[in-house]
């Protein structure tokens, strides 16, 4: 009697959905969950923590291996090499900095491990004919040229001052700014690049006051952000529109400082009121999770992470099988319709629809393009209170 009943239940356990066996499968995760880039990292971990339980709703059990790379190229380069060779994880995900993603590129293409980059923008990162990087994310010359259109929608500018941080991703987005605003007739009569970290910016932000810009483009991450902003009031600099590439604009902790941060336009990937498959469900579920606005660094995390790991199961964990499925699939959620195309130098890169947001009474509002918006942008500058 015993053995009829294991029988029985080892029956059910096979053919019922309840109690179908989940697929598993190991992925790794490589992200700032310390260091400088923390505040955004905390999202980036967010987002990822929300698409395991819903990959584990639909049957995908993830045995996720972490590591903080606390923002440092070699830290990142060290947890990856682990990951591939000892933890033999079927994909990675992450790591958040352009200059941490950047470095560990080359060693998805040596390990033969599939790499899915989240949300780090620099362009050359998918421009090196890599077979194994795939990128989410949109790059920075796409962070450039849709804050550079709104403004020409919007107004007249005829120049425009650059100041970003030295870094990959600060670097990177500077060239774009650079290279489009020549495009458009805009000239640059200032450019300015500074340590991150800096206690005291205002010698730079002294001469490019100087030079009247009707626009300032600005790459910084958060901490930066703000103070940049922060002393820009204080020295009285009033373009007709200040344009942050993302990152530390982007961020709830910025728009919280409304005395410097209303009115600031900022490039990003997501916003909790697009019309994408999902996005707005996201957005509410985060807020009540987690108590705070998500940022697009939490929607590509989440979606990045759902994509590799799906695509890992139904491959069964075979990594040459998962390169080849994430070449050829398309997918839409809460980051829109997502595919990883060759094209334009970009090899893997998914051409991604970007927005612009504004702070407006300490939220984030979508005001560009005309499609997305849910508020009237504020166009010029309308000064400092």
């Amino acid at each position: 009697m015993t053995k009829r009943v294991m029988a029985l239940l080892l029956t059910l356990c096979l053919t019922l959905p309840g109690f179908a066996q989940a697929a598993k499968v190991k992925i790794g995760f490589v992200n700032s969950i310390t260091g400088p880039e923390a505040p955004i990292g905390e999202n980036l971990s967010n987002g990822v923590t929300l698409a395991l339980e819903d990959l584990k709703k639909k049957g995908i059990d993830v045995e996720m291996v972490k590591e903080d790379d606390t923002g440092k190229p070699e830290k990142s380069m060290a947890a990856f090499e682990k990951m591939a060779t000892r933890d033999k994880v079927a994909g990675i995900v992450g790591p958040y900095s352009s200059k941490c993603a950047n470095a560990v590129a080359k060693l998805a293409e040596k390990y033969k491990t599939p790499l899915l980059i989240p949300v780090a923008s620099k362009d050359e990162i998918t421009r090196q004919n890599l077979k194994w990087t795939f990128r989410l994310s949109a790059t920075t010359y796409d962070y450039a040229t849709i804050l550079i259109d709104m403004a020409t929608s919007l107004g007249k500018p005829k120049t425009i001052a650059i100041i970003n941080e030295n870094t990959d991703f600060g670097t990177s987005g500077a060239k774009s700014a650079k290279a489009y605003a020549a495009r458009k007739g805009i000239t640059v009569v200032a450019e300015e690049a500074y340590a991150p970290g800096s206690p005291d910016y205002r010698s730079t932000l002294t001469k490019i006051k100087s030079k009247k810009p009707d626009l300032v483009f600005m790459v910084s991450y958060v901490a930066d952000a703000i103070l940049l902003m922060r002393q820009s009031r204080e020295i009285g600099i009033t373009p007709q529109a200040f344009l942050g590439a993302g990152a530390g604009f982007a961020t709830a902790q910025f728009a919280k400082e409304k005395e410097i941060s209303n009115n600031v336009f900022s490039s990003t990937q997501w916003t909790g009121d697009v019309n994408w498959p999902g996005a707005k469900e996201f957005d509410k579920r985060y807020i009540a999770r987690f108590g705070k606005e998500p940022t697009y660094h939490a929607a590509t995390a989440y979606e990045s992470m759902m994509i590799m790991a799906e695509t890992a199961a139904k491959a069964g964990g075979n990594q040459e099988k998962i390169r080849a499925d994430l070449k050829a699939g398309k997918w839409n959620g809460i980051m829109g319709e997502v595919s990883f195309r060759d094209y334009e130098g970009y090899t893997n890169q998914n051409k991604h629809q970007m927005l612009v947001e504004q702070i407006q009474n300490g939220k984030h509002e979508t005001v560009y393009p005309p499609k997305y918006v849910s508020k009237k942008p504020v166009y010029p500058f309308p000064g400092w209170k």
